[in-house]
């Protein structure tokens, strides 16, 4: 308290007594220069008043005795300081084992230094985790009671192996599923619970009233089948019958290409249908025990006769938050604007994949032209792999290592599906000869190094 209160006083009377001897000095040049030029003998000091001498013997006596006292105090002052700083480190600790989570807590970290946390904010974040937790559980709710309210009507075109793999799932989402082909699958669409329709009665079909049309064929009857699809869709459209209330649903397509079905499809379908490209990156092998976790990947490509510009995701205006996109033209378009046809169109396209969504899958927006060339050096070279391991002949023996028990497992779920997915991946993939190209020139440089070596150890 002494330093505290002294120090101001000591620093007052030496910035006083500073000012003195300046002011003094000043004086004293002056006197000087005045001096020269009169011609006068200059007097180097000026005597000081009796008072003025008083007053300055004062001042010098008052400062020697606070310095003395303040240095002879400050050696108390800095070990109060150390004990003051121990002893409130030891309350602390006490504290601390008491109620840690009112305190904070120091920990070292990895490069030596000392970190602060607080005890208590872990239990602060797991308290809005907890929160969020439930938020999003309310809104997942929401979710599944608007997409209950109004449930799709989903027509499947080809009930093989994968449009069955697609009708049993969105069957379970109380869905309204129809499906046709060119085989007899009645009994097995009973034991779905979805119905079944000749594709020989395409009428009956269309009159169904749907939502969505998925073209669950393959790819080399792709062409075919979509042009099939339009004139009957013509058909209904001129049907006196069902011209007042048939409506284009939209458009799906499952290829495991997408660039090829994409322009098929912008080419003949009628331009009011709504186009939806899709990959679902699983099958009925590789999807067994669910969909969780698998990958979908779409491309909204067409929206009330607009057609998106897959270069230009859309943008988002930073005062309302409203979604924007360019379409092939180049014209801005808001998600939202004014046009039933528009707002109806993109509210099917999102239910239609939240089906997608609330079975766990990994939605991957992409363009069609980035999934084929991603496609071609990933699903095309696996599926290669495997068919020329599985031309090879491999079989299971009893000395296997994980590696080849792998192996096996690749070209028996490569094998088992069509080789006219094979083909079409190759055909109808651009990217797919490039990767041909590279496979045979990496296995001759491989085996270039093999002879190479051999030829050193002669």
């Amino acid at each position: 308290i002494y330093v505290t209160l002294s120090s101001p006083f000591i620093i007052n009377i030496c910035c006083k007594r500073i000012t003195y001897r300046k002011k003094q000095q000043d004086q004293n040049q002056a006197s000087k220069k005045k001096d020269i030029i009169m011609g006068t003998k200059h007097t180097s000091t000026k005597k000081m008043s009796p008072q003025q001498s008083k007053a300055c013997q004062c001042s010098r006596k008052a400062v020697r005795v606070l310095l003395t006292l303040t240095l002879a105090l400050l050696p108390l002052e800095l070990f109060t300081s150390a004990f003051s700083v121990s002893a409130s480190n030891s309350q602390s600790n006490n504290n601390g084992s008491k109620s840690s989570t009112s305190n904070t807590a120091m920990k070292m970290s990895s490069d030596g230094e000392v970190d602060s946390y607080s005890a208590g904010r872990l239990e602060e974040i797991k308290q809005r985790e907890a929160e969020l937790s439930r938020l999003l559980s309310a809104v997942r709710q929401e979710k599944l009671e608007s997409l209950r309210s109004r449930p799709l009507s989903i027509g499947i075109i080809g009930f093989g192996r994968f449009g069955q793999f697609l009708a049993r799932t969105f069957a379970k989402h109380g869905t309204k599923v129809v499906v046709t082909s060119r085989s007899d699958y009645t009994d097995i669409a009973n034991g779905m619970g979805v119905s079944y329709i000749p594709l020989s009665d395409m009428k009956s079909f269309l009159n169904q009233d749907l939502d969505v049309i998925v073209l669950a064929v393959s790819i080399v009857s792709f062409e075919d089948t979509v042009k099939s699809l339009v004139t009957h869709m013509n058909a209904a459209k001129a049907d006196n019958n069902m011209s007042q209330r048939f409506q284009c649903p939209l458009i799906v397509d499952v290829l495991s290409v997408k660039e090829h079905p994409r322009k098929l499809l912008l080419d003949y379908l009628p331009v009011e249908c709504d186009v939806l490209c899709t990959h679902p990156m699983f099958g009925p092998d590789s999807a067994k025990q669910g969909w969780h976790g698998q990958n979908f990947v779409y491309e909204r490509t067409r929206v009330d006769t607009v057609v998106l510009n897959p270069a230009f995701p859309p943008v988002e205006d930073g005062s309302h938050h409203v979604e924007k996109f360019l379409d092939m033209e180049g014209n801005v378009h808001d998600v939202h604007e004014n046009s039933d046809a528009h707002v109806e169109g993109m509210d099917r396209i999102e239910r239609f994949l939240s089906i997608w969504e609330e079975e766990g899958c990994n939605m991957v927006p992409l363009s069609c032209r980035e999934h084929d060339e991603f496609a071609a050096n990933s699903q095309f070279v696996t599926h290669l792999m495997g068919r020329v391991l599985g031309a090879q002949g491999l079989q299971a023996t009893p000395i296997d290592t994980k590696g080849f028990q792998n192996v096996l497992k690749l070209v028996a779920t490569t094998t088992a599906d069509s080789f006219d997915l094979f083909y079409g991946l190759y055909k109808y993939n651009p990217n797919a000869v490039e990767t041909i190209m590279n496979l045979r020139s990496a296995l001759d440089d491989v085996v270039t190094d093999l002879e190479r070596m051999e030829e050193q150890d002669k």
